[in-house]
């Protein structure tokens, strides 16, 4: 995922900062806890698509560091 749009995209529930995934293809937002899909290169930022992230996935998650 292309960093510069990372920095664009908000969560659209919380309007917080989203992480990427590589791994799992995923955006993620600590604050909603959620997990947005990422299909074919594209963002599916729809709460109704996206699976909520379990206690021992938020504390497995590095700490954030900010974009610079």
């Amino acid at each position: 995922m292309d960093k510069k749009l990372l920095e664009l995209l908000v969560c659209p529930v919380t309007k917080g900062p989203l992480d990427f995934d590589r791994v799992r293809g995923e955006l993620l937002s600590r604050s909603a806890r959620l997990a947005y899909p990422v299909r074919d290169g594209i963002a599916v930022l729809l709460e109704n698509e996206a699976r909520a992230l379990s206690d021992d996935e938020l504390e497995q998650l590095p700490k954030r560091t900010p974009l610079v």
